[in-house]
């Protein structure tokens, strides 16, 4: 089967300006993500989260490299049916727009009506809402439908990194324009820039 997500060799390179080239930031990513599943993503700010969600939905031009979603090329499908392969909700859920300058004529249909990569960009939990078994409920519906859902998540509380623990199978840590995708809670726990970046959480947690 092939798989849900395919991330080659991707590089987004940004520079001082369009005389002169010299970089200053540089996204990296190689991962892959065979089956549906809910993927939690974190990281300093600045790191290149978001760019890189930006990259995936194919509203953000690579410098190099794919992005494969049910081994479709999403940045060669037209620009109208990109969120049928992978939609990305900014914050408080709505979707992020995009433009193209190549005509949809010369690019490929979706082949798919609903989308099958969910990238939520720093979904708002909060206990005071009362919304968060509602939202949890959400992710592992789409899960079961057969969905790919990215949660990128800044956990500033405690519970934040509780509900990162409880409902995610895989994690991805960006750091500096570094993907690096981790097998599980306890790979991330074990990668030393993200127990860094987590630190007084992690020591409220052992308290």
């Amino acid at each position: 089967m092939t798989a849900m997500l395919q991330v080659r060799g991707l590089e987004k390179v940004y520079t001082r300006g369009r005389f002169d080239r010299t970089p200053t930031f540089r996204l990296t990513a190689d991962f892959s993500v065979e089956t549906p599943g809910i993927v939690g993503m974190m990281g300093p700010n600045g790191s290149g989260k978001t760019t890189l969600f930006e990259l995936i939905t194919g509203s953000n031009r690579p410098s190099a490299g794919q992005v494969l979603v049910r081994g479709r090329d999403i940045h060669k499908v037209r620009t109208d049916q990109r969120d049928r392969l992978a939609i990305h909700y900014h914050q408080s859920y709505q979707v992020r727009h995009f433009r193209s300058f190549t005509p949809n004529l010369l690019l490929r249909p979706a082949g798919s009506d609903y989308p099958l990569v969910h990238l939520f960009d720093e979904p708002q939990f909060n206990t005071q809402d009362g919304y968060i078994g509602f939202m949890l409920e959400f992710f592992r519906r789409l899960r079961a439908e057969g969905r790919l859902v990215f949660l990128c998540v800044h956990p500033n509380e405690r519970f934040h990194l509780e509900i990162l623990q409880e409902i995610c199978e895989r994690f991805v840590f960006v750091q500096q324009g570094s993907v690096t995708p981790l097998a599980d809670y306890a790979a991330l726990l074990a990668h030393a820039p993200a127990r860094a970046y987590l630190g007084d959480l992690l020591a409220e947690r052992a308290a």
